[in-house]
């Protein structure tokens, strides 16, 4: 079996993101060992959607909905964080403290 790729590893974190809370790109690039790579979590997420990972839980690191664009739907990942009890004003999260989840102290 060959060695999982960059991406599937971040959709593998991703999918571990419990209901009702949000990391960031920076969150997960640090958690694999590539803080630096805030970005290629961000096209990961890009390419996420036939994966099943939930990409509405992944947000900039000060909470702006910057994925938005890449969602069916004009605010289809405001929607999604909205139903899990995320409130979200002007495309960032309100009292982003409260939800972050950072899977450096979760996993």
């Amino acid at each position: 079996m060959e060695e999982p790729n960059f991406f599937d590893k971040v959709y593998e974190v991703a999918k571990q993101i419990p209901y009702g809370r949000v990391t960031s790109y920076g969150a997960i690039a640090k958690y694999l060992g590539a803080a630096r790579s805030a970005r290629m979590v961000g096209w990961a997420m890009n390419n996420s959607l036939a994966k099943e990972v939930p990409a509405h839980r992944v947000v900039n690191r000060v909470g702006v909905l910057t994925g938005k664009h890449h969602f069916d739907g004009t605010n289809l990942m405001q929607q999604l964080l909205e139903n899990e009890g995320i409130e979200v004003q002007d495309n960032q999260i309100v009292d982003f403290q409260k939800f972050f989840w950072d899977p450096a102290k979760e996993l």
